[in-house]
């Protein structure tokens, strides 16, 4: 029976040793799964930071670039918008002008257009109301100089201020807002540079 025992004794030490041997083993396996696992967890961890980061910065640089966008829409906008006030402005501002500057433009503006030939000059109805014979004069010493003639028409044009020339039946339309019209890109680069580059 001791002999036995001490059978049953080895075989009980046998088993043992192997559990032992296999536990370390699982823990050992164990161990490097979960230190596997949690490098894997911080390498996931660390990319998704990282990506969040790269996504953040991009979404900030895309916000700055927007406002900036915005900013520069709306400083255009408002330039612009001055620029068409002003030039408005300078519209009335000839029209309204006293009728001696007015009409003294309006021989500068003559002595510009008029070719030599005879012609027609045709004013709205209000100018052609207050035309004086010292007006017509200076008119009809201009054209002269201008080696040709310019009868005024009795006829009045729909026109804000300035006049149509009239040479065999083609016109030229000096009117000021025909004036500001064909000049508006050098008015406004003017006006820009004096309100925003002086």
């Amino acid at each position: 029976m001791a002999e036995l025992d001490k059978i049953i004794g080895e075989i009980n030490a046998q088993s043992q040793e192997a559990i032992d041997e296999i536990l370390t083993r699982a823990r050992k396996e164990a161990d490097r799964i979960i230190s596997e696992a949690e490098k894997e967890a911080k390498e996931s961890c660390d990319k998704l930071m990282h990506d969040k980061e790269i996504r953040l910065s991009d979404q900030l640089a895309r916000a700055k670039s927007a406002a900036a966008l915005a900013k520069r829409q709306l400083l255009l906008a408002e330039k612009q918008r001055l620029i068409s006030d002003v030039l408005e402005k300078a519209h009335l501002t000839l029209i309204q002008l006293p009728e001696n500057e007015y009409f003294d433009l309006i021989l500068q503006l003559v002595k510009k257009s008029a070719l030599p030939q005879k012609g027609e000059i045709i004013f709205n109805e209000k100018d052609l109301a207050r035309l004086s014979s010292d007006f017509i004069a200076a008119l009809n010493q201009i054209a002269s100089e201008r080696g040709g003639s310019l009868e005024i028409s009795d006829q009045p044009r729909s026109i804000d201020g300035g006049f149509i020339l009239l040479y065999d039946g083609i016109e030229e339309n000096c009117s000021f807002s025909a004036l500001f019209e064909t000049n508006i890109e050098i008015l406004q680069d003017q006006i820009q540079r004096l309100l925003f580059l002086s």
